[in-house]
This record gives C-alpha cells, structure tokens and sequence, in this order.
C-alpha cells in the first residue's frame, strides 16, 4: 500500500511552501515554485482539484515532499 493517500491541491501547495519552495509567479492555476538547489516546479491544479496517490508520489519525487510533510 502507498505511503500516500489523495489530498486537496492546496493542502500540497501549502505542504511545499513549508518546506522551503516558494512562488515564483503564477498563471491561473499553473504555479511556479522555486527552491535553491533544486529546478523549478511547476504544480498545475486548481486548488481544491483532488491529487491522487501516484500524482503525490510522482510529485515527491520532484520537491523531495514527505507523507508526514502532509
């Protein structure tokens, strides 16, 4: 069983930007966040839009986000 369940993409945005990723700019509800030593990130959901269990893992694996980031 996944490690992550599903979860609102404001609970994600708001988890990044506790760990240290910031907005760079946005368009709509594509969101650029950056994070020295990392390459940007782009998380394009609206808000309350669900983001299942493999989209959070693909996601983690890109900003280095933690189940108990969450």
């Amino acid at each position: 069983m996944s490690a992550w369940g599903a979860r609102k993409a404001r609970i994600v945005l708001g988890a990044l930007l506790k760990t240290g990723w910031t907005m760079k700019r946005q368009n709509g509800s594509h969101r650029v966040l950056a994070r020295p030593g990392w390459p940007d990130f782009v998380l394009a959901f609206h808000e309350g839009e669900e983001i299942g269990p493999r989209m959070l893992a693909r996601i983690a694996r890109h900003t280095g986000l933690r189940p108990e980031d969450l």
